[in-house]
């Protein structure tokens, strides 16, 4: 099942749609037992709320000698009301600047809070527009953030790592004398774990939020632990907006605390963003094994013929991978390792992909520098000494950790 290119029979599937299937089941079953766990948990007390309800509106309509009907009509046009941003408390205006901004803010992050939303048919239609180029531009940002935040994570180790190859004189002289030349001595080829900076990538968001935690408990008069949840809300982008901060009518120092709290949800949100694709490094490892062990059954004349594991396919205990050589040619033209012509010939999309191990944002990038003038092409130094690009998640963090490089 899990064989690329397996011709056991008719209904095998290549490893791209298998694992594309086992991650779609897994997360089918994923959904239905957080259905279950969250049923079982907040069911009974929507139960108790709703009775305690219907409670207090039938004493209320005796008490003032009010139809239900008539009650009921009058919630309605409150809850209009409150739809339009009109609270009981004296909260600040929605629509003013520094509301609107705050909005804007919530839209392109792709938080959608929903506590502020546009009436109007012009502010819905320019909104759609508004949030195609936003939401596309942020995303780009927080993939450049993620960039160079995994660079400046493996450098810091790397320098540790040196220095601690130092400590254990593993290193020769010449690597003394020249510290920044990774390929020297016990440097070379190595590259930092996915799993240290998952670890610094935890610490960061877990600091992020204790403090921000601490600022919204003092400020917004929220338990702590609300402010903890509140902070995994925003910083992941769920945004229910059941807490909102900063919506107030007045602060103690209103504009330090508004200020304070851009920063730290953009912040938030790019450790959080960048958390979450080192964390689907480790489940995508985690599908690949398990496609492993099931094609495990393949018969072994099928397999002799199978190209070298692909990237990114793990054992436990003992992470492997290696460079898909066989799907890889020579720059001079020459026939590649699996038969197929040569590359002056039109080679469709799928091949394309394959062949070059890119994700879609990586084409739209070489696209776009063809458009320029031409795709630049790092030397064999630069391949050494530096990272390959990318701008798509997968992209950025491809060959930048031990468990995604190519060259182990």
């Amino acid at each position: 099942m899990a064989c690329r290119g397996c011709g056991c029979g008719p209904g095998h599937l290549n490893e791209d749609n298998a694992r594309f299937l086992l991650l779609a089941a897994l997360i089918v079953l994923y959904l239905l037992g957080g259905a279950a766990v969250f049923s079982a948990l907040e069911l009974a007390h929507e139960r108790q709320a709703k009775q305690r309800w219907e409670e207090r509106l039938a004493n209320f309509s005796r008490r003032h000698n009010l139809s239900r009907d008539e009650l009921r009509g009058f919630l309605r046009q409150y809850e209009e009301a409150t739809e339009a941003g009109i609270r009981v408390d004296n909260t600040r205006p929605r629509w003013d600047f520094t509301g609107a901004f705050y909005f804007v803010g919530t839209v392109v992050s792709t938080i959608g809070f929903g506590m502020t939303t546009p009436a109007t048919v012009g502010g819905k239609i320019f909104l759609i527009f508004y949030g195609l180029i936003g939401c596309a531009s942020t995303i780009l940002f927080f993939n450049l953030f993620l960039e160079r935040l995994i660079t400046v994570i493996a450098y810091i180790m790397k320098s540790c790592h040196q220095r601690q190859l130092r400590r254990r004189r593993a290193l020769p002289q010449q690597s003394r004398k020249a510290p920044g030349r990774g390929a020297a001595g016990g440097l070379a080829g190595w590259k930092p774990s996915v799993y240290y900076v998952m670890l610094i990538l935890c610490l960061a968001s877990l600091l992020i939020s204790c403090c921000a935690s601490a600022m919204y408990t003092c400020i917004e008069g929220w338990s702590y632990f609300d402010s903890l949840y509140f902070c995994f809300v925003a910083f992941s982008t769920i945004g229910f907006g059941d807490l909102v901060s900063s919506q107030n009518a007045l602060y103690e120092s209103q504009g330090l605390y508004r200020f304070a709290n851009f920063v730290f949800i953009l912040t938030g949100v790019c450790c959080i963003y960048s958390l979450f694709n080192v964390i689907s490094i480790l489940i995508k490892q985690s599908v690949n094994w398990v496609l492993r062990q099931v094609g495990g059954g393949c018969c072994q004349q099928c397999r002799s013929g199978l190209p070298r594991p692909r990237r990114n396919a793990v054992m436990p205990g003992n992470i492997s991978i290696e460079t898909d050589g066989a799907m890889e040619s020579d720059a001079d033209g020459r026939r590649p390792s699996d038969g197929r012509p040569p590359s002056e010939e039109v080679i469709s999309m799928k091949d394309f992909l394959t062949a070059n191990k890119v994700s879609l944002a990586m084409l739209q990038k070489q696209l776009s520098e063809s458009a320029n003038g031409g795709h630049r092409q790092p030397d064999a130094q630069c391949r050494d000494s530096e990272f390959s690009g990318g701008v798509g998640a997968f992209a950025v963090m491809n060959n930048r950790l031990a468990e995604t490089s190519g060259d182990r």
